[in-house]
């Protein structure tokens, strides 16, 4: 059977070429791009319609609900008693009509320094049909990935926290199909986030600035049947971002993420299948072996790895606090990432401190011919406050200053 492939085009506009390569060397015939491509993409993709406007920037911005996300560690820094966010994604909506993404997630403050949090990311990837050699339908199915999260996150001084994830992560992208004689399962697999968060967060500043770390989805790699195994996507993300106040009205956010994923780069094979430069052991090295020589094994040395790296810059702009407006470039390399290049756009806004909206759209370089056009996200924000986390914040200052 083949799976049907305007559906095979989505899934590789999402960087899942693995889908489709069960048991099979994905790479033969195409050595020039070598680009690490994980299973279960979706969790690459930015849940949330503030992170998404900033061009994908956000390890180090100002925290809410979705700092699960972005850097569980900002989770313990915020001011609120507790929150929640749920973000809808319509996905690759230029090639398909039932691709979506949802994002629900939510914390709770647990004394002054500590915060627990949970989510749920839920990538709906519609119906799929399936066909036989000769173009006879063989059924439909129901295709779906979701992970669950929970999260812990301590503030280890006044400006700085660190935070930890656990995920269980569930991918069921083609039912039971048969591809080249393997059945097809879900594919199921638990990992982790490490990070850290720094912010000096001095109100009487005028600038503020801060930086963090966030090493994602540490864990196995998973099987859709059959023999192969293929890496989900372990990612480490790191940044910086400023604070300035213009004004008792006025201030602008600037933020730069660099991001890359620490999965293998796939190695130099030559027409028969056996592989002539690059990882030698790129079959049969451990998970953890190929988190460690991510940074160290393409074919091409130093200067492919940094082709690997993927750079978001974003920039806000909030008047009293109420109402922003927001801008982003997120880069990555054209052969090694699938040129996922784009401009990015949105704007937010809060009303009586408790409830908060967020819309971001995507402008990629490729116009309307991008998978990636008329990308949209929404999300809606709900915080809860049983008491002055902010005056909590300001004790602490004081004490430590004493």
């Amino acid at each position: 059977m083949s799976i049907n492939s305007l559906k095979i085009v989505s899934l590789l506009a999402l960087l899942s070429a693995s889908y489709s390569s069960f048991g099979q060397n994905q790479f033969t015939g195409a050595n020039a791009g070598r680009a690490p491509l994980p299973s279960v993409p979706f969790l690459k993709v930015a849940p949330d319609a503030r992170g998404a406007a900033m061009g994908d920037a956000g390890v180090a911005t100002s925290g809410d609900a979705n700092a699960m996300y972005w850097n569980p560690a900002k989770l313990a820094t915020l001011d609120k008693s507790a929150g929640m966010s749920f973000t809808y994604t319509p996905w690759l909506r230029q090639l398909v009509n039932d691709m979506t993404i949802y994002y629900l997630t939510g914390y709770k403050k647990v004394g002054k320094n500590q915060a627990i949090g949970v989510a749920i990311n839920y990538f709906d990837q519609g119906v799929f049909n399936a066909t036989t050699s000769n173009g006879t339908a063989a059924g439909d199915y129901y295709s779906r990935d979701f992970a669950a999260s929970v999260t812990y996150s301590t503030k280890l001084t006044q400006k700085m926290a660190a935070g930890v994830s656990l995920r269980y992560i569930n991918s069921n992208p083609a039912g039971n199909v048969i591809i080249n004689g393997v059945a097809l399962k879900p594919a199921t697999t638990a990992a982790a986030d490490v990070a850290i968060y720094y912010n000096s967060n001095n109100p009487d500043r005028q600038m503020n600035w801060g930086w963090g770390v966030n090493i994602s989805n540490i864990g196995g790699q998973v099987s859709y049947g059959g023999a192969s195994k293929n890496y989900i996507p372990t990612n480490i993300r790191l940044g910086t971002a400023s604070t300035y106040k213009i004004d008792q009205y006025n201030k602008i956010v600037l933020a730069i993420d660099f991001n890359k994923l620490m999965i293998p780069t796939p190695p130099v094979y030559d027409n028969a299948g056996n592989i002539t430069a690059g990882n030698k052991n790129y079959k049969t090295q451990t998970t953890l072996q190929g988190i460690l020589g991510s940074f160290a094994d393409a074919p091409d040395g130093l200067k492919e790895e940094f082709q690997e790296i993927a750079t978001s810059i974003g920039a806000e702009y909030w008047y009293n606090d109420a109402f922003a407006a927001r801008l982003g470039f997120h880069s990555e390399n054209a052969i090694k990432a699938s040129n996922q290049t784009y401009f990015s756009a949105g704007f937010g806004a809060k009303i009586a401190n408790k409830y908060a909206l967020d819309f971001a759209y995507l402008l990629p370089t490729g116009g309307q011919n991008s998978p990636l056009a008329n990308t949209l996200r929404i999300s809606l924000l709900f915080n809860f406050d049983k008491k002055d986390r902010a005056a909590d914040n300001a004790a602490d200052e004081t004490d430590s200053s004493k």
